[in-house]
């Protein structure tokens, strides 16, 4: 299997991830979206020069990754994908806001480079709270989700067969790729002349592949209309709910690692 197809298929870690069966996948998908929502608003709502003050936010995926028996080396692999983007986005801030701040006794740095990193870290700290909650929430139980929050049923059918269909364009390439090289031992990769056959007759066979599932679909019961049944809350869930949201409210209008510092140095 060439690298891209199985960088490709490292999507499925996060499938079977989700069906595992620990304390955070037993919680409600609607108690862990909104959570999840309520911490990347907290990170991205820190001002641009902070940087010590989101250190406690490294606790909830600490402690999700920790119950939800997950794997750290597959999730920050796929976080990794888009820090080339967030690298590019604030490369320009160095040079842009070049006013210097004393952080400690004889260091100094300009503004630019603490805005610089206090963006990588928010980008980190959301990215990685999506993949969890991709790692301990089914794609089902998420669209259950987003249906009670009354999000049009249009777009969460769009969102499913979307993720659907990137399996079968997945599979589609695999099998393309596995036997073009079959028939080309030794080349290191597909020569451009072949890419544009290639490419329609992918384009073609999954376009099959996915009528056939529609057919199957239709077969079933489907008439392009998506179902969900009503979310019950446990008190579980509303404790999760209630203790995260209090945890990021108490972190995002308070700085708690100076309080601990003062705490610990008895300067209250």
């Amino acid at each position: 299997m060439n690298r891209i197809t199985k960088s490709m298929y490292g999507i499925r870690y996060f499938d079977e991830t989700a069906q595992n069966d620990t304390m955070i996948h037993k919680l409600n998908p609607l108690v862990k979206l909104l959570v999840s929502f309520v911490y990347i608003l907290t990170a991205v709502s820190f001002g641009k020069y902070e940087i010590v003050s989101m250190i406690p936010l490294a606790i909830y995926p600490a402690i999700v990754f920790n119950l939800g028996d997950i794997k750290i080396l597959p999730v920050l692999k796929s976080s990794l994908l888009v820090m080339p983007l967030i690298l590019f986005v604030g490369i320009s801030n160095p040079m842009l806001d070049r006013e210097t701040v004393v952080i400690f006794e004889n260091v100094v740095v300009s503004r630019g480079i603490l805005s610089y990193i206090s963006l990588i870290i928010k980008c980190t700290l959301s990215v990685i709270c999506g993949m969890l909650l991709i790692a301990t929430t089914s794609v089902d139980d998420l669209a259950k989700a987003l249906g009670s929050m009354h999000v049009p049923k249009i777009f969460i059918m769009t969102f499913l067969l979307t993720y659907r269909y990137i399996y079968v364009l997945i599979e589609e390439f695999s099998n393309i790729s596995t036997s073009y090289f079959l028939r080309a031992p030794g080349q290191k990769g597909i020569h451009y002349k072949l890419w544009g056959p290639l490419l329609g007759q992918l384009l073609m066979r999954t376009y099959d592949r996915a009528q056939s599932i529609y057919s199957a679909m239709s077969l079933r019961g489907y008439r392009g209309k998506y179902y969900t049944v009503k979310n019950i809350l446990h008190i579980n869930d509303y404790l999760y709910l209630i203790l995260w949201i209090v945890f990021l409210f108490m972190v995002r209008f308070n700085n708690v690692p100076v309080m601990l510092g003062n705490i610990m140095t008895g300067a209250f």
